[in-house]
């Protein structure tokens, strides 16, 4: 049930078909300046989520903050840009996805650029929730200027190019990110993003077209704010719940305002005529498939990204920067695959390219589940993280396009916006639930490991693999032991991990072929637009 079509005005000024109501692009040369114009500006936005997390020593050491103060200045961009995409990708919209998407990269660069110069947690902790602000106003609005700007015939490729970044862009920020810490000072992690954001703002000044929503109805503030209460509430309990327990004061009054706020944003939308988001939509096969697809491919994502990093550093003994190169071989695939999934699936359908992107994914978890081990090092994953970087890369671009495709052009910073939303929720309940399956798994094999060696440990080193090592400096002539328990019982929780994430997958691969998106007929699919021939490459 796919929305009907409205078409969005192109504003006056500087573009030359102003008066034309339709902001397709029909020249190949500018389509791909818009197209690496945004993935530059989407980079800065991902490389910000993941970067930080190689400098938590750092900044732990520099403001002589504790390990929950370091935690807020990482989760604190995470849960702003979650709360405010569904109502920014909506001002886009109305306001112009152009104007928007160029204050974001001001915003965003500014408040970067005070992160890099700050003097104690309080001004980082603000610069950061700045930044999200910028975030949420540059991420849907990325999005949105490919599905309300490419022909159709070239939107899966360039999505695919979008959703290359968004999948791998992460791991790249945090190697370069790592790398920056590793040869000069955490500081410099801040002037990545304020690079990127700088050739953004250069190439959409040029480039980028402008296009808005002309609507009769007044903005949905309802709608918007109870949203951003639901997303704050809900990403916090999953964030601190892990942290400080689940039936933590503070977890249950998130709890409380998220679901409070996902009610009252419901029954809103139910009876408004124009709302931020028709709830009604998700029965749209390819709206419902493709966000509970990403979803779950998110989270197993995050979740693989939780127990991969301690392997190789507490485990395999490696440092940062060389755990991250680790993670390359995953990330370039994923990405390749990303730009090859609209070929794949303009030849089978996205549902069966979905489907074999799902398995590949159950597949690289099993095969990580089946083979990790302390003695067979890097080699003993690999294979499975190569299955995972394939799987995740042909599954999110059809993921993202089913969505996008379900809400109309005039709608697409809403599109967007929900793809967002769904990829930040998927994260943080993968780290969540996989996160605390590791540690539950570690607790109870190192224990019982401690107890069979009659190991005089510290009950500390049954609480994780890093402070277990740590305790390992006083065990004496146990030492060895301990270090050797600890890393088995690390691999054991590993296992557990991975294997739930197979039954995930499993679960996902059977909802996908009942109920993904279903393959248009021929006669159906776009015709190609004047001047603008289907062979057209879009650059990646």
């Amino acid at each position: 049930m796919t929305s009907p079509s409205l078409s969005p005005q192109v504003s006056a000024g500087t573009e030359a078909a102003a008066a034309d109501s339709d902001p397709t692009i029909h020249d190949p040369r500018r389509r791909r300046a818009v197209l690496i114009a945004v993935c530059i500006a989407l980079m800065a936005v991902i490389a910000s989520v993941s970067g930080l997390n190689v400098a938590q020593q750092e900044f732990a050491v520099a403001f002589g903050a504790s390990q929950s103060t370091v935690l807020w200045i990482i989760n604190i961009y995470t849960i702003t840009l979650a709360a405010l995409l569904l109502p920014l990708g909506a001002v886009g919209d109305r306001w112009g996805r152009k104007p928007v998407l160029l204050a974001g990269l001001v915003v965003f660069g500014a408040a970067s650029a005070a992160a890099g110069l700050a003097t104690s947690t309080e001004i980082m902790i603000t610069a950061r929730l700045l930044s999200g602000v910028g975030a949420a106003m540059i991420m849907p609005i990325t999005l949105a200027v490919i599905t309300s700007t490419f022909p159709d015939q070239e939107r899966s490729r360039a999505i695919g190019a979008w959703t290359a970044v968004a999948g791998g862009g992460g791991l790249l920020g945090m190697y370069l990110s790592a790398l920056l810490v590793d040869v000069a000072d955490w500081r410099w992690l801040f002037a990545l993003p304020v690079a990127l954001v700088v050739v953004a703002a250069g190439l959409t000044i040029r480039y980028v077209p402008n296009s808005r929503e002309e609507s009769d109805h007044p903005f949905d503030t309802v709608g918007s704010l109870s949203s951003v209460l639901a997303a704050v509430g809900l990403i916090f309990v999953l964030h601190e719940g892990p942290e400080h327990g689940w039936t933590a004061p503070a977890t249950l009054a998130g709890l409380l305002v998220g679901v409070a706020g996902a009610a009252v944003f419901v029954a809103w939308e139910l009876r408004r005529r124009a709302p931020l988001l028709d709830v009604r939509l998700f029965r749209d096969r390819g709206l419902s498939s493709g966000s509970v697809a990403l979803l779950a491919v998110f989270g197993v994502q995050a979740g693989i990204f939780v127990v991969l990093f301690p392997y190789f550093q507490a485990v395999l003994g490696w440092s940062g920067l060389r755990s991250t190169l680790a993670m390359m071989p995953m990330a370039l695939l994923m990405m390749v695959a990303s730009g090859l999934a609209p070929r794949l699936a303009a030849l089978v359908g996205a549902r069966a390219t979905m489907a074999a992107g799902i398995f590949l994914g159950g597949a690289g978890l099993a095969l990580m589940a089946g083979f990790v081990s302390v003695d067979g090092g890097y080699l003993s994953v690999l294979p499975g993280m190569l299955a995972m970087g394939l799987g995740m890369g042909l599954s999110m671009t059809p993921s993202t396009e089913a969505i996008t495709s379900a809400l109309p052009r005039a709608r697409q910073g809403t599109a967007s916006a929900l793809n967002d939303v769904t990829r930040e929720f998927g994260a943080a309940l993968g780290v969540a639930l996989l996160g605390a399956i590791v540690s539950a798994g570690y607790r109870n094999a190192v224990g019982t490991r401690l107890d069979e060696l009659a190991v005089d440990a510290p009950d500390a080193a049954r609480e994780g693999i890093a402070t277990a090592l740590a305790a390992a400096d006083d065990a004496g002539p146990y030492a060895d032991e301990l270090v050797r328990a600890a890393q088995q019982s690390f691999v054991d929780g590993w296992q557990q991990a991975m294997w739930v994430g197979v039954g995930v997958m499993v679960l996902l691969f059977g909802y996908v072929l009942a109920r993904g998106p279903q393959r248009r007929p021929r006669a159906e699919q776009p015709e190609p637009s004047p001047g603008d021939p289907t062979k057209d490459a879009v650059a990646g």
